[in-house]
């Protein structure tokens, strides 16, 4: 097993480090999500971290880790008497982001349950996982169907494996901790809420502090066992500090003060639900704890809520996570002074001399001190808060204006970017066929989860048994078999697999007309809201993403395929018009990035949405152009929609004409609303029934 980065050497991340300990202080916290960008040792932080918890007592040869003193009556390995255990140290198992479900809950043995009534059970990752650490790299990419048996887990402290009837329960009660770089997309907001902590992490920019990583980082591979040495007396003080305020946590004391203070603050950030107060709730207590006191004081709470809170704010995947500073501050002052609300005094001593970063048992908080053995290393400074795209907003990115009457590229005149309309419900659009891509909610697939609609002779290990499949290729054999009781006897060539259809996720395409022709202010508008819409259906469709841009002389890539949908309508809500219109440039640049995404993952199936009034002013025969590059995505029928932005009273048709020639279907904005749509079922259900009683 090979050396483990040593927690104490990290540098800087004081954020990360904190909601770290406070969940080894105490697991009841709830986890903790890392968010950052790649590169800010947020996966050595965490992998570091289960070297400083303490051993676990389990009951000798269980492989689910009952506690001797008090092991799970339902075990699938008892039952078990109550007497010594065994110490072990505490594990970190991590859950790859393509992994199977069996691996995830375990496998059962379907052949032997049915043959011989036997319930053999594989433990899975879970099992492994109980009383220790869940780590999820990326844990923003991982499987909907995963993220499901995750949340039911975390919120049962138990995990549940049945097949076709059979069914095995098991203890799984662990801590989770997910890195996530916001880049590559959002979590659900049901497992986001599961996670008790947030830490946004982001790489130092002061020089000294990034010299100091490189050096640790070189001086480690090196030597992993001679480097760890250096920090072994910090990492004891650190252990040995987190067992100290674990014996502590009983005795902590959360008065009625500090829940008011706890209550108003969630109650002033509008947070949904009850599960916010009591993580806030825990931390502080561990806040305190860690802090070797045993009264929380505001300062707790003003900590808790800063970890706590930022990602419970969340209202749709376009918001940033944060928190207003001065709002929490406000809030604390009008609910309490800053004092503990019997006795003045605090339990622990307090050092005046101490260091700002609380690394004194008296500190609010506290982290443990950085210089370790090596004394000559530069004083440790809280990096800057990196905050979400602060200046990427329309108002500080504008497109540089011309001068009157001179020719913008392209040939006409270039428009600041304009904000997007308020979003709205969109209508369904999908992929026609049945495909066999990543699982999602768009278009219809087969699928290892979905309504059975088959059943087929299992390829490898059997994960869904097609019962009445089975018993039907069973029957007919009994006799040769020589039967004689009431159980039929089954063979392995009798298995069948089901087969299920359910809905997969797409690549959403989009290929946005940013021309002359759609710069009018309102038009714009509405055209950004449009695909703003469609953005976030997209979010909660778990698809993938891309933007193609076309105006003046030509088209560009605005975002590459992601499953950042808020890195999408940031770049939509900055994008400038003006110029003519290259629609051929933005379809033949559309079908480049088609090509390259199907030799990625080719099991994933575009679905390309073309927003443009279907003008086409660019480069020579612009018409007869556009419409060759139509007929290519048309030749390898790739799925397209074309949105109509054409207003007024006099509309060309153009857009209407594009589809035909791509081979898919055009909608107006108007009817891209789902509400639109149900309106327009309405009136005709009600035109048929006026007709019927004409008649």
């Amino acid at each position: 097993m090979s050396t483990p980065y040593p927690f104490t050497a990290l540098v800087g991340q004081d954020d990360l480090r904190l909601a770290l300990l406070l969940n080894a202080v105490s697991p009841a916290v709830g986890g903790v999500l890392v968010r950052g960008e790649k590169g800010t040792a947020k996966s050595t932080a965490v992998r570091a971290l289960s070297a400083l918890l303490p051993e676990v007592d389990v009951v000798a040869g269980c492989r689910f880790s009952c506690a001797p003193g008090a092991p799970d009556p339902q075990c699938p390995d008892g039952p078990h008497e109550i007497g010594p255990g065994v110490q072990r140290a505490a594990r970190m198992v991590e859950l790859p982001v393509g992994a199977s479900e069996d691996r995830l809950v375990g496998a059962l043995d379907i052949e032997r349950a049915l043959a011989e009534g036997v319930k053999a059970f594989e433990p899975g990752l879970l099992a492994d996982a109980h009383r220790g650490i869940l780590y999820v790299d990326e844990v923003n990419l991982l499987h909907d169907h995963l993220v499901d048996l995750l949340l039911d887990a975390a919120a049962m402290g138990a995990s549940y494996v049945e097949r076709e009837g059979v069914s095995v329960r098991h203890a799984a009660r662990f801590l989770l901790v997910g890195t996530m770089n916001p880049e590559e997309g959002e979590l659900r907001p049901q497992l986001l809420d599961r996670f008790g902590l947030t830490v946004e992490v982001a790489a130092s920019r002061e020089p000294e502090q990034r010299v100091q990583v490189v050096k640790r980082r070189l001086a480690y591979d090196d030597d992993p066992e001679g480097f760890a040495a250096r920090w072994a007396t910090e990492e004891a003080d650190v252990r040995g500090r987190i067992a100290a305020a674990r014996a502590l946590l009983p005795h902590v004391r959360l008065g009625d003060g500090a829940l008011t203070r706890i209550a108003a603050t969630c109650a002033a950030f509008e947070v949904d639900g009850m599960r916010a107060d009591i993580v806030m709730a825990r931390t502080a207590t561990a806040l305190a704890a860690w802090a070797g006191r045993t009264d929380v004081l505001a300062e707790d709470v003003r900590q808790a809520a800063l970890l706590a809170l930022p990602h419970r704010r969340r209202r749709n995947p376009f918001d940033a996570p944060g928190l207003d500073e001065d709002k929490l501050d406000e809030t604390l002052d009008e609910f309490g002074p800053d004092a503990p609300d019997d006795d003045p005094e605090p339990d622990g001593p307090e050092d005046p001399d101490g260091p700002d970063d609380g690394g004194g048992p008296g500190g609010g908080g506290g982290l443990p001190p950085q210089n370790g053995p090596e004394q000559n290393g530069p004083e440790q400074e809280k990096p800057e808060q990196q905050g979400p795209e602060q200046d990427g907003g329309p108002d500080s990115q504008e497109a540089p204006e011309e001068p009157a009457g001179a020719p913008a590229s392209g040939g006409g005149r270039e428009h600041r970017a304009v904000s997007a309309g308020e979003p709205f419900r969109t209508k369904m659009l999908s992929v026609p066929g049945l495909g066999e891509g990543a699982a999602g909610r768009r278009s219809r697939a087969r699928t290892e989860h979905g309504r059975t609609t088959g059943a087929v002779r299992p390829r490898g290990a059997l994960t869904k048994l097609h019962l009445a499949a089975t018993v039907h290729a069973a029957a007919p054999h009994q006799q040769a078999r020589g039967r004689s009781g009431p159980g039929l006897v089954v063979r392995r060539d009798d298995l069948r697999q089901a087969t299920r259809e359910g809905r997969e996720g797409n690549l959403v395409l989009f290929v946005v007309d940013a021309s002359g022709s759609m710069a009018a202010r309102q038009r714009m508008g509405a055209v950004k809201g449009a695909v703003l819409s469609l953005l976030l259906d997209a979010y909660q469709r778990r698809d993938k993403v891309g933007l193609v841009t076309f105006r003046g002389s030509g088209a560009e890539v605005a975002l590459p395929p992601t499953s950042s949908v808020d890195t999408a309508a940031a770049r939509l809500e900055t994008l400038p018009t003006g110029g003519r219109t290259p629609l051929a440039a933005g379809l033949l640049t559309a079908h480049e990035v088609l090509r390259v995404e199907r030799l990625r993952d080719p099991a994933r199936r575009p679905l390309m949405v073309v927003v443009t009034d279907g003008r086409a002013t660019g480069g020579p025969e612009p018409v007869k152009m556009a419409g060759r590059a139509a007929g290519l995505h048309a030749v390898e029928g790739t799925a397209s929609v074309v949105v109509d932005c054409e207003t007024g009273m006099v509309r060309l048709g153009l857009a209407g004409q594009l589809a035909g020639q791509l081979g898919g279907s055009a909608v107006t904005l108007e009817e891209l609303r789902a509400d639109a749509i149900a309106g327009l079922v309405k009136d005709v259900q009600g035109t048929n029934q006026t007709r019927r009683r004409a008649a």
